[in-house]
């Protein structure tokens, strides 16, 4: 063979593998279809201003094994995600804290806001008579109350998913924070942040060295790359891996329209969501406060991003083969149909599965570090 690691995908996980495999001597070939590296976290600076071109991407993680090591390809500022949302021309700050209940139903001291959430609670969990939460609509209105959940998560929530709130597990919606602080860190974790200059630079200095190609398809080069190496890493999908043998997996797509405006300022702020469903669009990102906005404390007064800025509306999108899947859609029918899969993938002695699309998770990216480098230690000796 003339490779000993065929990664296909130069996304985080198979870059990470690559440059962790090279460092102990062993030959890589890294391919993606394609015409860049980095995968969704690619960043392409657009007149001074990183732009986030496939969604935004805000690195946290209570990891500091994974923390440390992100950090030695780049310097990370420290940005701290604080998104808005808007309802039907009103603003909320997100997550859900004292400020958006305070908001939402006009009240001031914390003992007010906890009764009020309290007995909208109630009445939710009253109707479950005594079961757990089946879907996303319970599971909400257990946790925040009908008022925000018909404001704030139905509408957004069904847009990003494209069905019905009733029909979505209710573990999705346990990813949302609820504090009874004024904090709108929308993160729990230690360390966060955005490395300043982009993420493509993460991945050109984990790839220096190693022979990358792209704009090469897989499956439209198959019968070549299937032969060149020992191993596969593929961070592809494991379905179409597969030839969907057993069926598609599902997904949910995401198409931006993006647009250079000059103005120094268009929104005040990185992430802003519109949260009822009459608005197309799930978000607006304002791309250059990742790196600087006033609060990173260095407004921007000279340089090329001086009246000029980027936005990105997105629009979440019901996948089919010929668009990007970007979230697996984890109900009981897909995980059960995923299983069939990984029985093969277990399997197979000549490939390895990583990332979102390989493992069929949602996978923030600090998870994706930590998948790879545990898939160095297990599989290269």
């Amino acid at each position: 063979m003339k490779y000993e690691y065929l990664v296909v995908g130069s996304g985080l996980f198979g870059s990470i593998f690559a440059y962790e495999a090279n460092k102990k001597g062993k030959k890589c070939l890294v391919i993606d279809k394609r015409p860049h590296i980095g995968g969704n976290i690619y960043t392409e600076n657009v007149d001074g201003i990183n732009v986030h071109k496939y969604g935004a991407h805000i690195f946290h993680t209570s990891n500091k094994e994974v923390w440390d090591y992100i950090n030695q390809f780049a310097e990370f500022n420290r940005y701290t995600n604080s998104p808005i949302a808007i309802y039907k021309n009103e603003l909320y700050n997100l997550p859900f804290n004292l400020n958006t209940f305070s908001k939402m139903f006009n009240l001031v001291t914390l003992q007010d806001i906890e009764e009020k959430l309290d007995e909208e609670r109630e009445e939710g969990l009253a109707k479950l008579n005594g079961r757990a939460p089946s879907n996303l609509e319970e599971q909400a209105i257990s946790l925040v109350g009908t008022t925000v959940y018909e404001k704030l998560i139905k509408g957004y929530t069904e847009k990003q998913w494209g069905m019905s709130c009733t029909e979505l597990p209710p573990s999705i919606i346990k990813r949302l924070p609820v504090r009874m602080v004024f904090d709108n860190n929308y993160f729990n974790n230690k360390y966060q942040g955005i490395p300043i200059g982009g993420y493509t630079q993460i991945i050109e200095k984990m790839l220096n060295g190693i022979e990358v190609r792209l704009n090469c398809d897989f499956f439209e080069n198959k019968s070549e790359l299937e032969n060149i190496a020992n191993k596969i890493i593929f961070t592809g999908a494991i379905d179409q891996y597969y030839d969907y043998k057993f069926g598609y997996l599902e997904y949910r797509s995401v198409r931006f329209e993006t647009e250079e405006l000059n103005v120094d300022n268009y929104q005040g702020n990185a992430v802003i969501n519109y949260t009822d469903k009459e608005v197309p669009y799930t978000r607006v990102i304002e791309h250059k406060h990742f790196e600087q906005g006033k609060e990173l404390g260095n407004e921007v007064t000279s340089g090329p991003s001086v009246g000029k800025t980027i936005v990105s509306r997105e629009y979440s999108d019901k996948w089919d083969p010929s668009k990007e899947p970007y979230y697996p859609i984890n109900n009981e029918k897909n995980n059960t149909l995923y299983e069939k899969y990984k029985e093969l993938a277990d399997r197979d002695k000549k490939v390895i599965f990583g990332g979102r699309l390989g493992q069929y998770k949602y996978y923030d990216m600090d998870k994706v570090i930590e998948e790879a480098l545990e898939c160095v230690r297990r599989e290269v000796k």
